[in-house]
């Protein structure tokens, strides 16, 4: 394919509710979109960082100015232009995978769109829906959290995942447990802990949990390793995980029994299926975890997750989980689940009227060659 146009679109989308974890809370969900136009056809990415860096180093400021400045001139120099090909094109660019990942999943897109071929097909999904959880951000108070935990069980979320951080861990765990005993429940610490805090977290293990979430910092291997030989309960590692190098290096240092696989992480979907082998290889479960991604990078989301090695429920949820207007037609729950999109490319439309509402800012990127 050759390259003809590159847009970069910056939508401020609100959230149905604020989202507050450890590092912050969002009431409006920055989305930066990445539009290719190729001679074959044309496609769409979201680039899922953060607006400041605080799950990691990068944000959305950086990520715009990284696409233009090396990016995409990375690629217009490259001598062929496929998905497959973009992560060796972008090698020298140290970092920055969500906006790479952003390219890629546009460049994609518009590759299988050309093709008639779907995203869950061309990566070896074998479900035709997923189940997905919901993701609870920390609340003002324990009764709070059971109350909105009660709204989601109530919606037919049969999975939740509560964000804790020191202050707001055990005891807001213990009433949920409390109110719903069979429920499938787990936890997620984003980092928040250190290895002085290890018997703490262990409290954590008297709950039945499904697993405990990245509890200590990404770069603390050793720490997580001690965990999870104390403790029942497994422990998952989400931002300790950037590279098929990392994550054996994880599973080397027995630091982990489950891995959290999310496409702005990794750099990519394809990065994303390609560890999703490794952890198949090593008997690893996997779940796709999501950055409160539009349609766009849902879609993305929900295709790889049909993935068999996917044995967990997806940190996707329904569209108005997040949002009065998603960007894309609604993700619609089912039961527990979403139904895979089974279109050319992504499989969903961008909604260009809802970009227009909401006033998104459209940059237009110099394509010399």
């Amino acid at each position: 394919m050759m390259l003809e146009r590159v847009e970069l679109v910056r939508v401020h989308l609100p959230l149905v509710r604020p989202f507050r974890t450890s590092f912050g809370t969002q009431t409006v969900k920055d989305i930066l979109l990445v539009h290719v136009e190729t001679d074959a056809a044309e496609g769409w990415g979201e680039a899922a960082a953060h607006p400041e860096p605080y799950y990691n180093e990068e944000f959305v400021d950086a990520s715009m100015l990284v696409i233009e400045r090396f990016a995409v001139p990375a690629l217009l120099s490259a001598p062929e232009l496929t998905a497959e090909s973009v992560q060796s094109s972008l090698a020298r660019i140290k970092g920055y995978p969500a906006a790479k990942a952003g390219l890629e999943m546009a460049i994609l897109d518009a590759e299988l769109s050309a093709g008639g071929v779907s995203l869950a097909d061309y990566l070896g999904g074998t479900r035709d829906n997923v189940d997905v959880g919901v993701s609870v951000g920390i609340t003002q108070s324990v009764g709070a959290l059971v109350d909105l935990v009660s709204s989601y069980v109530d919606d037919g979320y049969r999975r939740v995942k509560l964000k804790i951080e020191p202050g707001f861990d055990v005891e807001p765990v213990a009433a949920v447990r409390a109110a719903f005993p069979d429920l499938a429940l787990q936890v997620d610490a984003n980092a928040a802990y250190t290895l002085d805090d290890l018997y703490h977290v262990s409290l954590l293990d008297e709950f039945g949990l499904l697993m405990i979430e990245q509890p200590f910092a990404a770069d603390d291997l050793g720490g997580h390793a001690i965990l999870t030989r104390r403790l029942r309960t497994p422990i998952c590692l989400d931002e300790s995980v950037v590279s098929l190098r990392s994550a054996e290096q994880a599973l080397a240092a027995q630091a982990c029994t489950v891995m959290n696989l999310k496409v702005g992480r990794l750099g990519g979907v394809l990065a994303c299926r390609a560890l999703h082998n490794l952890c198949v290889e090593r008997g690893v479960p996997v779940w796709c975890g999501g950055m409160l991604e539009s349609g766009v990078g849902r879609a993305a989301n929900v295709a790889l997750a049909s993935l068999p090695g996917f044995v967990y429920p997806a940190d996707l949820s329904a569209s108005d989980r997040y949002f009065h207007r998603d960007l894309t037609e609604p993700f619609v729950m089912t039961g527990s689940q979403l139904a895979v999109p089974r279109g050319p490319g992504l499989g969903v439309s961008v909604d260009q009227s809802a970009l227009a509402d909401l006033r998104a800012i459209r940059h237009d990127l110099e394509v010399n060659r």
